[in-house]
Protein backbone atom coordinates (compact mmCIF):
# COMPACT_ATOMS: atom_id res chain seq x y z
CA UNK A 1 0.00 0.00 0.00
CA UNK A 2 2.94 2.55 0.49
CA UNK A 3 4.50 1.61 -2.32
CA UNK A 4 0.81 2.76 -4.12
CA UNK A 5 0.95 5.77 -2.39
CA UNK A 6 4.64 6.26 -3.42
CA UNK A 7 4.59 5.71 -6.59
CA UNK A 8 0.87 7.20 -7.56
CA UNK A 9 2.00 10.41 -6.37
CA UNK A 10 5.00 9.84 -8.35
CA UNK A 11 3.43 9.94 -11.60
CA UNK A 12 0.38 12.06 -10.36
CA UNK A 13 3.39 14.80 -10.27
CA UNK A 14 4.98 13.63 -13.85
CA UNK A 15 1.31 14.21 -15.30
CA UNK A 16 0.83 17.43 -13.81
CA UNK A 17 4.35 18.64 -15.24
CA UNK A 18 3.36 16.99 -18.96
CA UNK A 19 -0.26 18.98 -18.74
CA UNK A 20 0.55 22.28 -16.62
CA UNK A 21 2.09 24.10 -19.89
CA UNK A 22 -1.18 22.66 -22.50
CA UNK A 23 -3.24 24.12 -19.30
CA UNK A 24 -1.81 27.35 -18.84
CA UNK A 25 -1.44 27.91 -23.15
CA UNK A 26 -5.16 27.08 -23.62
CA UNK A 27 -6.35 28.97 -20.43
CA UNK A 28 -4.68 32.47 -21.73
CA UNK A 29 -5.23 32.00 -25.53
CA UNK A 30 -7.71 29.41 -25.58
CA UNK A 31 -5.26 27.39 -27.45
CA UNK A 32 -5.05 23.70 -27.71
CA UNK A 33 -1.38 23.40 -28.53
CA UNK A 34 -1.46 19.46 -30.11
CA UNK A 35 2.36 20.22 -30.85
CA UNK A 36 2.89 20.02 -26.73
CA UNK A 37 4.09 16.59 -26.72
CA UNK A 38 6.46 16.99 -30.05
CA UNK A 39 7.96 20.63 -28.27
CA UNK A 40 8.34 18.06 -25.27
CA UNK A 41 10.43 15.74 -26.67
CA UNK A 42 12.17 18.72 -29.04
CA UNK A 43 13.62 19.82 -26.06
CA UNK A 44 14.96 16.93 -24.78
CA UNK A 45 16.71 16.00 -27.80
CA UNK A 46 18.38 19.62 -27.92
CA UNK A 47 19.40 19.15 -24.80
CA UNK A 48 21.02 15.88 -26.09
CA UNK A 49 22.51 17.47 -28.95
CA UNK A 50 24.28 20.50 -26.71
CA UNK A 51 26.00 17.73 -24.39
CA UNK A 52 27.40 15.21 -27.14
CA UNK A 53 28.04 18.00 -29.84
CA UNK A 54 29.37 21.36 -28.36
CA UNK A 55 30.28 19.86 -24.69
CA UNK A 56 28.30 21.44 -22.67
CA UNK A 57 27.40 20.07 -19.49
CA UNK A 58 23.82 19.54 -18.14
CA UNK A 59 23.41 21.93 -15.61
CA UNK A 60 23.69 24.62 -19.23
CA UNK A 61 22.27 22.46 -22.03
CA UNK A 62 19.33 21.98 -19.79
CA UNK A 63 18.46 26.36 -19.50
CA UNK A 64 19.08 26.36 -23.29
CA UNK A 65 17.08 23.67 -24.39
CA UNK A 66 14.30 25.46 -22.19
CA UNK A 67 14.73 28.77 -24.08
CA UNK A 68 15.34 26.91 -27.73
CA UNK A 69 12.07 25.16 -27.06
CA UNK A 70 10.14 28.72 -25.76
CA UNK A 71 11.07 30.52 -29.21
CA UNK A 72 10.35 27.66 -31.01
CA UNK A 73 6.80 27.89 -29.22
CA UNK A 74 6.88 31.67 -29.65
CA UNK A 75 7.45 31.71 -33.78
CA UNK A 76 4.85 29.37 -33.73
CA UNK A 77 2.07 31.87 -33.10
CA UNK A 78 3.87 34.30 -35.45
CA UNK A 79 4.34 32.27 -38.41
CA UNK A 80 1.93 29.77 -38.40
CA UNK A 81 -0.89 30.62 -36.18
CA UNK A 82 -1.59 34.63 -36.15
CA UNK A 83 -3.96 34.08 -39.53
CA UNK A 84 -5.72 31.43 -37.91
CA UNK A 85 -6.97 32.81 -34.34
CA UNK A 86 -10.31 32.37 -33.65
CA UNK A 87 -10.84 29.28 -35.92
CA UNK A 88 -10.42 26.72 -33.78
CA UNK A 89 -10.73 23.73 -36.38
CA UNK A 90 -7.66 25.32 -38.18
CA UNK A 91 -5.24 25.66 -34.85
CA UNK A 92 -6.00 22.23 -34.03
CA UNK A 93 -5.37 21.07 -37.43
CA UNK A 94 -2.24 23.21 -37.78
CA UNK A 95 -0.62 22.68 -34.36
CA UNK A 96 -1.12 18.63 -34.80
CA UNK A 97 0.22 19.12 -38.24
CA UNK A 98 3.58 20.90 -36.69
CA UNK A 99 3.63 18.63 -34.20
CA UNK A 100 3.58 15.21 -36.09
CA UNK A 101 6.49 17.10 -38.53
CA UNK A 102 8.66 17.50 -35.82
CA UNK A 103 8.72 13.87 -34.31
CA UNK A 104 8.66 12.48 -38.16
CA UNK A 105 11.75 14.79 -38.30
CA UNK A 106 13.33 13.64 -35.40
CA UNK A 107 12.85 9.53 -36.48
CA UNK A 108 14.08 10.20 -39.77
CA UNK A 109 17.63 11.72 -37.86
CA UNK A 110 18.01 8.82 -36.32
CA UNK A 111 17.02 10.34 -32.69
CA UNK A 112 16.25 6.68 -31.36
CA UNK A 113 17.62 4.09 -29.26
CA UNK A 114 18.79 3.58 -26.17
CA UNK A 115 21.95 5.74 -26.49
CA UNK A 116 19.37 9.00 -26.25
CA UNK A 117 19.13 10.13 -22.47
CA UNK A 118 19.83 12.81 -20.48
CA UNK A 119 21.75 12.37 -17.31
CA UNK A 120 20.45 12.06 -13.65
CA UNK A 121 20.69 14.98 -11.79
CA UNK A 122 21.08 12.78 -8.54
CA UNK A 123 22.36 9.10 -8.34
CA UNK A 124 21.48 6.83 -5.21
CA UNK A 125 18.32 6.29 -3.64
CA UNK A 126 16.11 6.79 -0.44
CA UNK A 127 14.28 4.43 2.34
CA UNK A 128 10.47 5.53 2.58
CA UNK A 129 9.45 3.08 5.15
CA UNK A 130 10.29 -0.39 2.98
CA UNK A 131 9.86 1.45 0.01
CA UNK A 132 13.35 2.55 -2.09
CA UNK A 133 12.74 6.26 -4.48
CA UNK A 134 15.60 7.16 -6.60
CA UNK A 135 16.75 10.86 -5.57
CA UNK A 136 15.37 11.56 -9.11
CA UNK A 137 12.11 10.80 -8.76
CA UNK A 138 12.18 12.42 -5.49
CA UNK A 139 13.51 15.30 -7.50
CA UNK A 140 10.94 14.97 -10.00
CA UNK A 141 8.29 15.41 -7.55
CA UNK A 142 10.08 18.35 -6.28
CA UNK A 143 9.80 20.44 -9.20
CA UNK A 144 7.03 19.97 -9.55
CA UNK A 145 5.52 21.30 -6.46
CA UNK A 146 7.70 23.84 -6.76
CA UNK A 147 7.12 24.77 -10.62
CA UNK A 148 3.31 24.94 -9.56
CA UNK A 149 3.88 27.48 -7.11
CA UNK A 150 5.93 29.59 -8.64
CA UNK A 151 3.80 29.58 -12.04
CA UNK A 152 0.76 30.86 -9.81
CA UNK A 153 3.09 33.48 -7.85
CA UNK A 154 4.24 34.51 -11.99
CA UNK A 155 0.18 34.76 -12.69
CA UNK A 156 -0.60 36.78 -10.21
CA UNK A 157 1.97 39.16 -8.70
CA UNK A 158 3.61 39.97 -12.76
CA UNK A 159 2.58 42.61 -15.03
CA UNK A 160 2.42 40.05 -17.71
CA UNK A 161 1.23 37.37 -15.49
CA UNK A 162 -1.92 39.65 -14.66
CA UNK A 163 -1.91 40.19 -18.32
CA UNK A 164 -2.20 36.91 -19.05
CA UNK A 165 -5.16 36.54 -16.72
CA UNK A 166 -6.92 39.47 -17.85
CA UNK A 167 -6.77 37.76 -21.09
CA UNK A 168 -7.96 34.76 -20.20
CA UNK A 169 -10.81 36.19 -18.12
CA UNK A 170 -12.16 38.57 -20.20
CA UNK A 171 -10.58 38.86 -23.91
CA UNK A 172 -12.46 42.03 -25.08
CA UNK A 173 -11.99 43.88 -21.76
CA UNK A 174 -8.66 43.17 -21.76
CA UNK A 175 -7.99 44.74 -25.12
CA UNK A 176 -9.62 48.14 -24.34
CA UNK A 177 -7.06 48.48 -21.53
CA UNK A 178 -4.44 48.11 -23.90
CA UNK A 179 -3.21 44.67 -23.81
CA UNK A 180 -2.64 43.53 -27.18
CA UNK A 181 -3.66 39.80 -27.60
CA UNK A 182 -1.32 38.85 -30.42
CA UNK A 183 1.53 40.00 -27.65
CA UNK A 184 0.16 38.00 -25.14
CA UNK A 185 -0.96 34.77 -27.53
CA UNK A 186 2.69 34.33 -28.59
CA UNK A 187 3.43 34.54 -24.92
CA UNK A 188 1.45 32.10 -23.96
CA UNK A 189 2.76 29.62 -26.52
CA UNK A 190 6.22 31.04 -25.45
CA UNK A 191 5.28 30.28 -21.94
CA UNK A 192 3.48 26.84 -22.39
CA UNK A 193 6.57 25.58 -24.67
CA UNK A 194 8.98 26.59 -21.93
CA UNK A 195 7.11 24.69 -19.27
CA UNK A 196 6.76 21.46 -21.60
CA UNK A 197 10.84 21.71 -22.06
CA UNK A 198 11.28 22.09 -18.22
CA UNK A 199 9.61 18.57 -17.62
CA UNK A 200 11.53 17.06 -20.53
CA UNK A 201 14.91 18.38 -18.46
CA UNK A 202 13.41 16.53 -14.90
CA UNK A 203 11.48 13.35 -16.14
CA UNK A 204 13.40 11.87 -19.30
CA UNK A 205 16.51 11.17 -17.29
CA UNK A 206 14.06 8.62 -15.93
CA UNK A 207 14.58 6.63 -19.26
CA UNK A 208 15.31 6.58 -22.80
CA UNK A 209 14.30 8.87 -25.21
CA UNK A 210 12.11 8.17 -28.58
CA UNK A 211 10.43 10.54 -30.65
CA UNK A 212 6.97 8.32 -30.05
CA UNK A 213 7.06 9.72 -26.36
CA UNK A 214 6.17 13.08 -27.79
CA UNK A 215 2.36 11.53 -28.70
CA UNK A 216 1.98 10.01 -25.16
CA UNK A 217 2.75 12.95 -23.55
CA UNK A 218 0.36 14.90 -25.91
CA UNK A 219 -2.53 12.17 -24.71
CA UNK A 220 -1.59 12.95 -20.73
CA UNK A 221 -1.65 16.42 -21.86
CA UNK A 222 -5.26 16.28 -23.05
CA UNK A 223 -6.77 13.93 -20.62
CA UNK A 224 -5.09 15.61 -17.54
CA UNK A 225 -6.57 18.79 -18.71
CA UNK A 226 -10.20 17.48 -20.02
CA UNK A 227 -10.70 15.52 -16.58
CA UNK A 228 -9.91 18.55 -14.49
CA UNK A 229 -11.38 21.66 -16.77
CA UNK A 230 -9.45 23.38 -19.83
CA UNK A 231 -8.80 26.57 -18.06
CA UNK A 232 -8.40 25.46 -14.29
CA UNK A 233 -4.95 24.68 -12.27
CA UNK A 234 -7.10 23.61 -9.74
CA UNK A 235 -8.36 20.70 -11.78
CA UNK A 236 -5.30 20.15 -13.84
CA UNK A 237 -4.34 19.17 -10.54
CA UNK A 238 -6.83 17.08 -9.44
CA UNK A 239 -6.65 15.45 -12.76
CA UNK A 240 -3.40 14.18 -12.83
CA UNK A 241 -3.62 12.66 -9.36
CA UNK A 242 -6.82 11.15 -10.43
CA UNK A 243 -5.28 9.70 -13.50
CA UNK A 244 -1.91 8.80 -11.68
CA UNK A 245 -3.02 6.85 -9.26
CA UNK A 246 -5.57 5.51 -11.72
CA UNK A 247 -2.88 3.72 -13.28
CA UNK A 248 -1.01 2.47 -10.56
CA UNK A 249 -3.86 0.83 -9.32
CA UNK A 250 -4.43 -0.34 -12.68
CA UNK A 251 -1.10 -1.65 -13.35
CA UNK A 252 -1.28 -3.25 -10.09
CA UNK A 253 -4.12 -4.83 -9.55
CA UNK A 254 -4.91 -5.42 -13.51
CA UNK A 255 -1.93 -5.22 -15.58
CA UNK A 256 0.93 -2.78 -16.80
CA UNK A 257 -0.63 -2.76 -20.38
CA UNK A 258 -3.61 -1.26 -19.17
CA UNK A 259 -1.99 2.33 -17.95
CA UNK A 260 -2.53 3.67 -21.03
CA UNK A 261 -6.28 2.47 -21.07
CA UNK A 262 -6.85 4.73 -18.40
CA UNK A 263 -6.49 8.47 -19.47
CA UNK A 264 -8.45 7.43 -22.58
CA UNK A 265 -11.28 6.02 -20.34
CA UNK A 266 -10.81 8.83 -18.54
CA UNK A 267 -11.42 11.36 -21.40
CA UNK A 268 -14.31 9.52 -22.77
CA UNK A 269 -16.05 9.61 -19.12
CA UNK A 270 -15.92 12.72 -18.37
CA UNK A 271 -17.09 14.08 -21.77
CA UNK A 272 -20.28 12.01 -21.77
CA UNK A 273 -21.18 13.18 -17.98
CA UNK A 274 -19.17 16.88 -17.86
CA UNK A 275 -18.31 18.20 -20.79
CA UNK A 276 -16.88 21.49 -19.22
CA UNK A 277 -14.58 18.79 -16.51
CA UNK A 278 -14.53 18.33 -12.52
CA UNK A 279 -13.46 22.04 -12.76
CA UNK A 280 -14.41 24.38 -15.56
CA UNK A 281 -15.79 27.20 -15.86
CA UNK A 282 -17.88 26.66 -19.08
CA UNK A 283 -21.48 25.90 -19.33
CA UNK A 284 -22.57 22.42 -19.86
CA UNK A 285 -23.90 21.46 -22.67
CA UNK A 286 -27.58 21.63 -21.74
CA UNK A 287 -27.07 25.16 -20.28
CA UNK A 288 -25.49 25.91 -24.46
CA UNK A 289 -28.70 24.55 -26.47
Amino acid sequence: MLSLLIYGLIKSVILALYAVGFSLTYGISGLANFAHGALYILSGFAAWSFINTLGLPFWVSGPLAVMVTALVGFLFYWVLLLRLRGIALAELIVTFAAGVAILELLTWRGFYGIRYSLPLFMRGSLEIGSVAVDYQRLFVVVTGMVLVGLLWLFVHHTKIGLAFRAMAQNERTALSVGIESDWIGSLALAFGSALAAIAAMVVLPLGVMESTIGYEVLIYALAVAIVGGLESTLGMVVGSFIIGYGQIIAAKYIGAKWMIIVPLAAIVLVLAVRPSGLFGKFKELEERV
